[in-house]
């Protein structure tokens, strides 16, 4: 292929990783292969000055801007760091540095480089007042309302007032392993598509609409750069001792060092520790200590000059592929998944790996009995990417995705615009059928105790329960076996069964396994409607007013309520006694003073919380909207409010209320 088609080539394949790995959060190759092409590219327009193209994704700094936020300008650009490798680069970068400042004396202070979301944070008068992501450098992301959910990050300082009146403070967003392996459970139990690492959680999780789902995430925050005018000190090193004794979250792995031999010796001590660490790590920060020096030192056009980033290899093993089973799930996802002979990597034994999906699958071209290579995503999940070709048995067989459900032999299908192959049999494929049993019975939902997988498995099979309302029907006869051996625990099944029928609106709508439904989702549509019969009732246009509600889980609660299996079990569950009404709903006053009102809030609020304002919109019998339209009577405006918002109320002729007018109005305190 000749360079100039190669050159094109990279940037369409570079822009569309940068499109996976900014916006959906969901890239397909990782950092190093990345960076190769990347240099690749670099290298090839070096040779070709006559194809310069200012939208060539070696001219920019890839983005994480959502059209979703406001934008907002940094007052000192985030430009990214240059990366490496190998130590090699990280000497000339040493030699550099050393060149720039005329042999000079200097120390390079050495840090972790944590694995998260790049965030920037003004502080005025030891109050936060805005968090802004990197975004492309220039501008990023306004997130201060969930940056605010955070509980390491700091909403106003304490201490000897020491702080500059305003300062910037930036860090890394992360999700720690701990907060990552439980929302990958809960994810995997609800048939979710598990986030590859750390870092994509904590994106995904900041860039939330709902800042109720940023909270319950446990994300945390490391802060590793201070800039203002008026800082404590010339050394960095000290202004990051600064942050902390201020109240900041900074990492205790930091070093100041004087030469290349000890900044060998930290990289050579982490790349083994890092994996005892309570976050994800991907490498070392080198930073020239001196803020006069790094200021001589300046910038390029993308990258300081006084700083670089040696990225650590992910471990890799090689073992043979034994087989491709596919498991189907209770939502009739086939999920592929590699049997392999048991191999080493980065510290527990790896014996599967999912392969994901059909596109995921086959792009790898795996044959039965290929030495595979497996990594793992972000140091936890185990992946395959890709096979050695030169060890392939000449008598291997490709291996092919299914075309069958292999439990049922139903012919699968594909929805349009989803990755995943589904088997359409919900009635009698025996997954599904145990699956949404076995979510109806979970911790978040009826929370039906002494039940588990194996036992849901024993129980159809003996024909005992055939969906989840046969289960208020079992006795303890049928469960404490033939010689009554089982009978304590027989009874603590019936009776955690009976328990359950008077468990909360919320968690028996989201046991219904309504697709897209999650805790979250289905706490917004109980506090909404109030009852199973209302949310039936209801129109797309209702159900898109509730917060956490777009047009793909409207359609889907929709298509629920308008399958007669569906109402059928509903009908069967309410014979049962399970309750589908929301305890203490509260209608709200017909005569109140916000009675026949839509309301949308939008903003940060001081007197009250945004929860404790939809409590006294509703007592006052108004209504709360998530998003405004005509019907929408006024906008409670706290600080902050959202630009789009503001801009559509306007256009609309809706009277926008601040929190003050809002109290005067209903004669709250």
């Amino acid at each position: 292929m000749q360079e100039v088609d190669r050159i094109l080539q990279l940037r369409e394949e570079l822009h569309r990783h940068n499109y996976r790995y900014y916006v959906l959060n969901a890239p397909v190759i990782g950092d190093q292969e990345f960076d190769t092409l990347m240099h690749e590219l670099q290298m090839l327009e070096s040779r070709h000055p006559e194809m310069f193209d200012p939208n060539s994704p070696s001219q920019r700094v890839g983005s994480d801007l959502s059209q979703e936020f406001r934008q907002v300008e940094h007052k000192y650009p985030m430009l990214s760091l240059s990366n490496t490798y190998n130590r090699d680069d990280v000497k000339d970068f040493y030699v550099r540095v050393s060149d720039g400042l005329g042999n000079e004396p200097f120390d390079i202070c050495c840090e972790l480089k944590y694995d998260g979301l790049s965030i920037s944070i003004i502080y005025e008068h030891g109050a936060l007042v805005r968090a802004v992501t990197r975004g492309d450098g220039v501008q990023g992301d306004d997130v201060t309302t969930n940056v605010r959910t955070i509980r390491s990050i700091p909403l106003k300082l304490d201490g000897d007032k020491s702080y500059p009146a305003n300062f910037e403070v930036r860090g890394e967003v992360l999700m720690p392993w701990a907060s990552f392996e439980k929302l990958n459970t809960q994810r995997r139990e609800r048939e979710e598509q598990l986030f590859a690492n750390p870092r994509n959680a904590a994106s995904g999780t900041l860039k939330s609409k709902n800042s109720a789902v940023v909270a319950e995430r446990g994300l945390d925050a490391y802060f590793y750069y201070l800039l203002g005018e008026d800082l404590p000190s010339d050394s960095h090193y000290d202004n990051i001792l600064s942050l902390n004794q201020w109240g900041f979250k900074t990492s205790e792995a930091m070093r100041c060092v004087s030469s290349l031999e000890e900044i060998y010796e930290f990289i050579d001590y982490w790349d083994r520790q890092r994996s005892t660490l309570p976050v994800a790590t991907d490498g070392i920060v080198l930073k020239v200590n001196s803020l006069s020096q790094q200021a001589r030192l300046g910038m390029t056009a993308k990258n300081p000059r006084w700083a670089i980033a040696y990225k650590f290899q992910a471990e890799r093993a090689c073992t043979r592929l034994n087989n491709i089973a596919f498991q189907v799930g209770r939502t009739g996802a086939v999920t592929p998944v590699a049997e392999m002979e048991p191999v080493l990597l980065a510290g527990t034994i790896v014996r599967r790996a999912s392969l994901h999906n059909a596109d995921i699958m086959n792009s790898l071209h795996l044959h039965r009995g290929d030495y595979v290579y497996v990594e793992k995503a972000g140091e936890i999940i185990p992946q395959i990417v890709g096979a050695d070709e030169t060890r392939r048995n000449a008598g291997g067989e490709p291996i092919p995705f299914i075309s069958l459900c292999p439990e049922c032999g139903t012919p699968l299908v594909r929805y349009e615009g989803e990755a995943a192959s589904y088997c359409p049999n919900d009635v009698s494929c025996p997954p599904q059928i145990k699956g949404k049993i076995e979510h109806f019975i979970s911790r978040d939902a009826m929370n039906i105790e002494f039940l588990g997988p194996e036992t849901v498995d024993e129980y159809f099979n003996r024909n005992l329960i055939h969906d989840a309302a046969d289960l208020y029907s079992l006795q303890v006869g049928q469960l404490c076996g033939a010689d009554g051996s089982k009978l304590k625990s027989a009874r603590k099944i019936v009776e955690s069964i009976q328990k359950s029928r008077s468990v909360s609106f919320d968690r028996s709508l989201y046991a219904l396994g309504i697709r897209f439904v999650g805790k979250v989702v289905a706490k917004s549509l109980a506090r909404h409607f109030g009852s199973l019969d209302a949310l039936q009732r209801a129109a797309r246009e209702e159900l898109l007013e509730v917060e956490g509600v777009g047009e793909i889980i409207a359609q889907s609660v929709i298509s629920y309520f308008h399958d007669e299996r569906n109402l059928m079990l509903i009908g069967k569950l309410e014979m049962a006694g399970v309750n589908f009404i929301m305890e203490n709903h509260i209608e709200g006053s017909a005569d109140g003073v916000l009675s026949g009102k839509s309301i949308v809030i939008s903003g940060v609020f001081t007197r009250h919380s945004r929860e404790e304002y939809k409590d006294i919109i509703e007592s006052l019998g108004g209504r709360n909207l998530s998003s405004i339209s005509s019907k929408t009577s006024f906008v409670l405006a706290g600080e902050n409010m959202g630009p789009s918002k503001l801009q559509k109320a306007r256009s609309l002729g809706i009277p926008v209320v601040s929190e003050n007018e809002f109290l005067a109005m209903t004669d709250i305190s």
